[in-house]
């Protein structure tokens, strides 16, 4: 097989399990579970891997090449929820196991929710990128758990405070306190996961890089380097 192709078929794994896993959060974003003292969407558990994968693509695709999926995902996203608005238009029939009523409860997500995710995605996923490479320029390259973990670190915040502000608290859905403690919340599962997945980081660009081949892995990455660069 060729460098190329294995180039391309990292890419296009990392961004089938990047899209699949930021579907799934947001999917199921609008339920809110109590953990302990706290509250938090359960939308929050994929979303771990979707940290991981941006750090991988971030690695050997660059700022471009996280872009173009989060642009792609993004537009998936609308999609998925444009399909889901016009199926709970049409009626259930009578022997469907799924009530019209069951189905808007689970998908009917309001336009907050989904305004609200869309924008912190986006504005978190740029943020990330942005603090990385910013990180990786400074380090020369060293400490992948530093640019990492302070990505994720900064970018979370971002997320966090963003759909929550827009999903449940300007609709009325939650007082500020709640808001606060459900932001607070998820950011601090997204962080303590994110620093705990340190160790999967690694050997993800282990994997990625013995897969590639080292001279295929070394180039890919310098180039992703210069682009960040040129910007």
């Amino acid at each position: 097989m060729s460098a190329t192709a294995r180039r391309d078929r990292v890419f296009l794994l990392l961004a089938g399990i990047f899209i699949a896993t930021a579907l799934l959060g947001e999917l199921t974003g609008g339920k809110l579970i109590q953990v302990g003292p706290f509250l938090m969407s359960v939308g929050i558990i994929p979303w771990p891997v979707v940290l991981l994968t941006t750090d991988i693509m971030n690695e050997f695709y660059g700022r471009h090449g996280v872009r173009r999926i989060t642009l792609m995902t993004v537009g998936l996203i609308v999609f998925t929820f444009l399909v889901l608005f016009l199926e709970s238009r049409i009626a259930a029939a009578p022997q469907s196991a799924v009530s019209d009523a069951q189905f808007i409860a689970v998908f009917g997500q309001s336009m907050w929710i989904i305004v609200g995710s869309v924008i912190a995605f986006l504005t978190s996923q740029f943020i990330d990128v942005i603090i990385f490479w910013a990180v990786r320029r400074r380090t020369g390259g060293k400490w992948l758990w530093l640019r990492t973990s302070g990505s994720t670190a900064v970018s979370q915040l971002v997320d966090s405070f963003v759909i929550t502000a827009i999903a449940f608290w300007l609709p009325g859905k939650l007082s500020v306190a709640d808001f606060v403690r459900l932001a607070s919340a998820n950011y601090s599962y997204k962080l303590i996961i994110a620093v705990a997945m340190t160790p999967f980081i690694y050997a993800a660009h282990t994997a990625v890089a013995r897969y590639l081949g080292s001279d295929e892995a070394s180039a890919l990455t310098t180039t992703a380097a210069q682009e960040s660069i040129m910007g």
